[in-house]
């Protein structure tokens, strides 16, 4: 099997995995560098890096390095132990790369105006994948998103065909309250990493409210960014669309947790608007 074209299948289906490269031997070692062992998400593996306790190791870091997203660098110091028995009795120095294997992000962007093509350039140059969503065909058009990968002219399309997982990101900047309130309806109960929504404090409280009445619980809003984005002082909608791509790249790359905890409960300055 070509690993690489392995990795190339499981990343545009959607997958994770961890590959562990020999990076340096020094000594006798049953192997040689650039021998690679590819483990995917459900823990079967692809290749071998020389079988072994060594291997069963790497497959254990493996898995942590797909939940952290952090490449690590593993060293064996092998010298005849009797650990290392199976197949690799031998006696050198071992060191292993084992770098996360992810898929491309992807960003929904439910609403296709201004905010929402300037966030749709902004993300694409980050490297998420981008699919825009409007009733309107006037606003959802390839015109307006050249970047796009998919444009959804409906809603209720977009909610039957899109199926949100840990590599996706939801925006929702509609034109109105109505429509961000579907819209979080559906996105709220999905496994989407990331769900924001542009307004201000007051628009976001009660949209939630009424979701409330309906039979969302309060839990179900503690993931959703909202007001969406940064709080740098956007106005534009250019400086809207960078503090949102700079928090998607914050959850991204795991640094969400270091930032300022945000929630309508909280004292803060209110988003910008689209209402």
């Amino acid at each position: 099997m070509d690993l690489f074209e392995e990795i190339v299948r499981m990343r545009r289906a959607g997958r994770r995995g961890a590959l562990a490269t020999i990076v340096h031997t020094n000594g006798s070692i049953p192997s040689y560098e650039s021998s690679r062992m590819l483990v995917r998400d459900d823990g079967s593996i692809a290749g071998t890096i020389g079988g072994g306790c060594v291997e069963a190791e790497v497959w254990a870091a493996a898995k942590e390095v797909m939940a952290s997203e952090q490449p690590r660098k593993m060293t064996f110091n092998l010298n005849h132990e009797a650990a290392y028995d199976s197949g690799l009795i031998c006696g050198g120095t071992l060191e292993i790369f084992v770098e996360p294997i992810l898929p491309q992000p992807k960003l929904y962007l439910f609403g296709g105006g201004h905010v929402s093509i300037a966030t749709a350039r902004a993300a694409s140059d980050a490297g998420f994948a981008i699919s825009v969503v409007d009733d309107r065909e006037m606003f959802a058009s390839a015109e307006r998103f050249p970047m796009a990968a998919e444009i959804y002219t409906s809603y209720d399309e977009a909610f039957e065909k899109i199926l949100p997982n840990a590599s996706s990101y939801i925006v929702i900047v509609t034109r109105g309250h109505r429509d961000d309130m579907r819209v979080l309806a559906w996105a709220a109960r999905t496994e989407a990493r990331y769900i924001g929504m542009i307004g201000s404090k007051r628009k976001v409280l009660s949209i939630y409210d009424a979701l409330m009445k309906e039979g969302f619980s309060h839990q179900e809003f503690e993931r959703v960014h909202a007001p969406v984005g940064l709080d740098i002082g956007a106005l534009t909608p250019e400086e809207i669309a960078v503090s949102i791509v700079a928090e998607l790249i914050a959850v991204r790359r795991n640094a969400a947790p270091s930032l300022p905890h945000k929630s309508v409960k909280l004292s803060r300055a209110a988003s910008p608007s689209s209402d």
